[in-house]
């Protein structure tokens, strides 16, 4: 069913640093190429290098992109913070997406996701509740990998994707409930869809500013979304934030051609390429969807190939084809490092912040 034209509506994503300009130029193309026609907002902040602007700017007229500054949003000072991984400090701008009034329904997506589909159909998906709610997806809790700083309750049984299955899982996911395990309350926040208002930003501030719970969110903007709409976010089914590692874990529900949004969690596929062993990820265990990756950067190259400027902009953030070396990522850039194979390492390390 489609939204009614009378509506704008958007995708909105974040970028804070030039090691993500590959997944942004990739999440809008693919965006484009399946056919969804709203816009992509890009909100960046002042600490994107001016190379990852000016290639924003070159793309915003062949993408439907809109970039757009906004400023970083942070506890307040003195907080004390303490996160999985330190590039998690800049996920709380995420909640600037909330100020974008001009627009009736906003659905964000990851600067690490790409799109497999059109996926225009969450906008009316949104309509179907009140407009102080939000529609999301699950985090899924299986914590196979036994990471230290999960929590006791993280494991397949209480994971809200092990009891549901295909096809079911497709468009009758499993709802958080008051009722259910604490673990079927948490969203996952990759990806998310509301109507913002002036009124809710404004609730929303105040909530930041006072809750004492900011402290113990490990995963910023996603469990402040998940204790701010508490019981007034709805689920949807997982293909809209398929998250890759679910293509090994919940073979109850995943299906290569149900997949419309792809989200790379863990290391991300544009700091390294997929050899011909296909081994890739953390794990080993992610060459298909890297692929994916890959294939959908190659048709961009190919577009832009009389481009040489916004081609070697991009290309700095981009593992370089076997043998080549100049003017491509290098490894050794401690940004690249903290989202690359050993990005793990990074999350495994708690960091204490005090806000200053």
């Amino acid at each position: 069913m489609s939204t009614p034209p009378s509506e704008r509506n958007a995708y909105v994503t974040l970028i804070t640093r030039a090691s993500y300009l590959p997944g942004v130029v990739i999440l809008a193309d693919t965006l484009r190429r399946h056919g969804n026609q709203s816009p992509l907002v890009v909100l960046y902040t002042s600490s994107l290098s001016d190379a990852g602007v000016k290639a924003l700017k070159l793309e915003a007229p062949k993408q439907n992109l809109i970039p757009k500054l906004c400023q970083d949003l942070l506890p307040p000072k003195g907080s004390q913070i303490t996160l999985i991984a330190e590039r998690f400090r800049d996920t709380w701008t995420k909640l600037r997406a909330f100020e974008l009034f001009e627009f009736d329904t906003v659905c964000f997506l990851d600067a690490d996701m790409a799109v497999f589909g059109r996926i225009e159909s969450v906008f009316h998906l949104r309509n179907q509740f009140p407009r102080d709610w939000i529609i999301a997806n699950h985090s899924c809790v299986c914590n196979r990998g036994k990471a230290p700083w999960a929590p006791d309750d993280w494991c397949p049984e209480n994971c809200a994707y092990t009891c549901v299955s295909h096809p079911a899982a497709i468009d009758e996911p499993t709802q958080p409930s008051p009722d259910g395990p604490r673990t079927h309350q948490i969203l996952n926040g990759g990806m998310f869809v509301f109507s913002p208002t002036e009124d809710m930003w404004t609730d929303m501030m105040s909530y930041f500013n006072t809750t004492p719970l900011l402290s113990s969110f490990m995963f910023p903007d996603q469990d402040f979304l998940a204790h701010f709409f508490k019981e007034k976010w709805r689920a949807i089914g997982w293909r809209y934030n398929a998250l890759k590692t679910m293509r090994y874990n919940h073979g109850n529900i995943w299906r290569d051609d149900a997949v419309l949004s792809l989200h790379y969690i863990v290391d991300k596929p544009w700091t390294k390429r997929v050899g011909p062993d296909g081994v890739a990820g953390y794990k080993g265990r992610d060459g298909v969807t890297h692929q994916w990756w890959w294939d959908a950067y190659n048709k961009w190259e190919a577009e832009r190939c009389a481009e040489t400027t916004v081609l070697q902009l991009v290309r700095k953030g981009v593992a370089p084809p076997a043998g080549v070396v100049d003017g491509w990522l290098k490894e050794t850039d401690p940004d690249v490092k903290a989202i690359g194979s050993d990005v793990q390492g990074f999350a495994n390390n708690r960091v204490p912040i005090t806000q200053g």
